[in-house]
């Protein structure tokens, strides 16, 4: 199957898993009264919202460069991981506050909560399938919307066996108490992740550079040709697009170089570096290795222009 009819096709078993579950966790939740069951619903329907916008961006990243966005749609990936970060932590956020209302105020929380304890299995159960799937398919295609939503789905799996365990301990001890004390304790493992997937995603927005391993790789790759070509200094401009890795280098070669040597040189690292990292948009710009002190008697370029 192509890797974007795979992507699109997560992505739409993300929405109805979490059409079902939030359906399930609000009825449940209501019936018995339990706070910690409404804010698993809560969260279920955060990773909805989450689900439908990673559908769509990875559609619209899908869509190749035009007129008004000549680098590629890539970004939309970026931009949907982030609101799903923010979405994650107002999820987590809204649990905290309706938890800590009910230790206040009290509970009213109904002794019989079978119910919640099989919805919460099969939640559980649900998102560690679904999630598996996104981190698969995110890994293969290197989609950061897909991943971030995998993240969302596990914060629900952590938080679903949170409450369920919950559940579990309040049916043995009918200690209602425990049931916004452990809603508040999963509330903060899913603010972490919300945090986490927002600074990872907004560094993408803001056009932070690859890490310093990628550049090394980059440049080790470039080091197999010291005999021909350099590197110049600081020279290398790379970033993280969507899935997409742009990679931008200058690199100098000897003035008697011609330029079809050149080229094919710098075809060959071009290659190299699209095997190490398959999804990039690679640009190399090469200039003469030269000074203006010691040639401009002799090189035309070099005496009228600095290099």
């Amino acid at each position: 199957m192509h890797i974007y009819k795979k992507k699109k096709l997560v992505a739409a078993i993300s929405i109805s898993s979490n059409v079902i579950l939030s359906l399930l966790k609000i009825i449940v939740g209501i019936v018995s009264g339990s706070i910690s069951i409404i804010s698993e619903a809560i969260h279920s329907m955060s990773d909805l919202l989450a689900s439908i916008l990673t559908y769509f961006s990875v559609m619209k990243s899908a869509q190749p460069a035009d007129d008004d966005h000549p680098y590629g749609h890539g970004k939309y990936e970026d931009m949907a991981g982030f609101i799903e970060g923010g979405l994650i932590i107002f999820a987590a956020l809204c649990i905290i506050f309706e938890s800590t209302k009910k230790i206040i105020f009290g509970l009213n929380m109904h002794s019989e909560n079978i119910l919640g304890i099989g919805v919460m299995s099969l939640a559980v159960v649900m998102n560690i399938i679904v999630s598996s799937l996104l981190f698969k398919v995110a890994k293969e295609s290197e989609s950061v919307s897909l991943f971030a939503d995998g993240e969302h789905l596990r914060t629900d799996v952590y938080s679903s066996l949170g409450v369920l365990i919950g559940l579990v301990l309040i049916k043995i001890t009918g200690h209602s108490v425990l049931d916004p004390i452990i809603a508040i304790s999963v509330a903060v493992l899913i603010f972490k992740a919300g945090l986490t997937i927002s600074k990872k995603t907004l560094k993408n927005l803001l056009d932070q550079s690859l890490p310093n391993d990628d550049i090394k790789h980059i440049e080790q790759i470039i080091k197999q040709y010291s005999d021909i070509v350099k590197l110049k200094h600081h020279s290398i401009k790379a970033r993280q697009t969507g899935p997409t890795k742009d990679i931008n280098l200058t690199l100098q070669f000897p003035k008697q170089t011609t330029i079809c040597e050149c080229h094919k040189i710098c075809d060959e690292i071009e290659t190299q570096i699209r095997k190490l990292y398959p999804k990039s948009s690679i640009s190399i710009h090469s200039e003469p290795l030269c000074y203006k002190k010691s040639c401009a008697k002799h090189c035309t370029i070099c005496s009228n222009k600095s290099i």
